[in-house]
């Protein structure tokens, strides 16, 4: 099944307080009838729903009546699900079980948001039939997740995203941001790690994506990421290079082990995703990452000459 989404179409978005949800909500709204939802009402176009209560996500979804569910709903704090573990399978789990249920009780089509991290690092690049081998709390939960929804449901998409960038100062809570909070703080010198690598994801792109796929009606598992891959180091070379700040900022690498009091949680050495079935299937709508950073920078380039 394919559909062209309209003004008609009902499209139903959990978890939507986020930087992801932020780039779904600005796409989708324009195309289709929104209702987006969340724990944290942090915008006025934002209803509250929890997906940890069942009664609590099942009202809100009935009530709307939607043609489409997509489930943004995550802890992706990394150290957050390791210290609070009850709560990251609640929500990653359980409470994206909740949401798949509904959907299959509706037999509508579903969207899943997965994660690169699911892979172990056992190998450098990961295409989308690949056997998962989670580490931490965050993977194992949202791979746990990705599980039900694929041995659930007849129609579903999962799709996996990379090192997520978007939402600006306001709204990422990821690895640019917090290279930028270390800017504002007045830090002339970055510590960033050159042996972990991944693939950027732009929230922008990604959104794009998720379009792309639901029209297509191609359901399944898909990676999506920004072409090419890079190490943290390289992504804070670009970022800081963006900012025209490359004469004042001095980056140092540093493996790993220098934030293992603060980055605790089980990370494998690399994360790459290859698009392979999007691009198989002509649906591959992601720009490179270092174009997609050019982009984003600005957010950061005008925030930064508001002070």
């Amino acid at each position: 099944m394919n559909f062209k989404i309209n003004k008609s179409t009902k499209i139903y978005i959990s978890g939507c307080g986020g930087m992801l949800g932020l780039a779904m909500y600005n796409l989708f709204s324009k195309l289709a009838n929104v209702k987006a939802t969340d724990i944290d009402v942090n915008e006025d176009w934002l209803t509250y729903a929890d997906v940890r209560d069942m009664e609590s996500i099942k009202a809100s979804i009935n009530e709307f009546d939607p043609d489409v569910i997509i489930n943004l709903a995550a802890i992706t704090d990394m150290e957050l699900c390791e210290k609070e573990s009850d709560n990251a399978w609640r929500t990653n789990s359980l409470g994206s079980e909740n949401v798949a249920l509904i959907a299959l009780q509706l037999n509508i089509p579903h969207v899943y948001i997965s994660t690169a991290g699911i892979f172990g690092g056992e190998k450098e690049f990961f295409n989308d039939f690949d056997t998962p081998n989670p580490l931490s709390v965050y993977a194992k939960s949202k791979y746990a997740g990705e599980l039900f929804v694929k041995q659930t449901l007849p129609k579903y998409f999962v799709v996996r995203a990379g090192w997520m960038m978007g939402g600006g100062p306001v709204k990422d809570k990821k690895f640019i941001n917090k290279i930028y909070k270390q800017l504002l703080e007045g830090k002339t010198t970055l510590d960033v790690v050159d042996d972990k690598l991944g693939t950027p994801t732009y929230t922008v792109d990604f959104a794009k994506g998720i379009l792309a796929l639901l029209e297509s009606g191609y359901y399944g598992v898909y990676n999506q990421v920004c072409p090419g891959s890079c190490s943290r180091y390289e992504v804070a070379v670009s970022f800081i290079k963006q900012l025209e700040m490359e004469n004042i900022i001095n980056i140092n690498r540093v493996s790993s082990d220098f934030f293992s009091k603060e980055y605790y949680a089980p990370r494998p050495q690399s994360e790459k995703l290859i698009n392979m079935k999007l691009i198989a299937r002509n649906l591959l709508v992601m720009r490179d990452w270092e174009t997609c950073l050019t982009e984003y920078s600005l957010e950061y380039k005008q925030n930064w000459n508001s002070r």
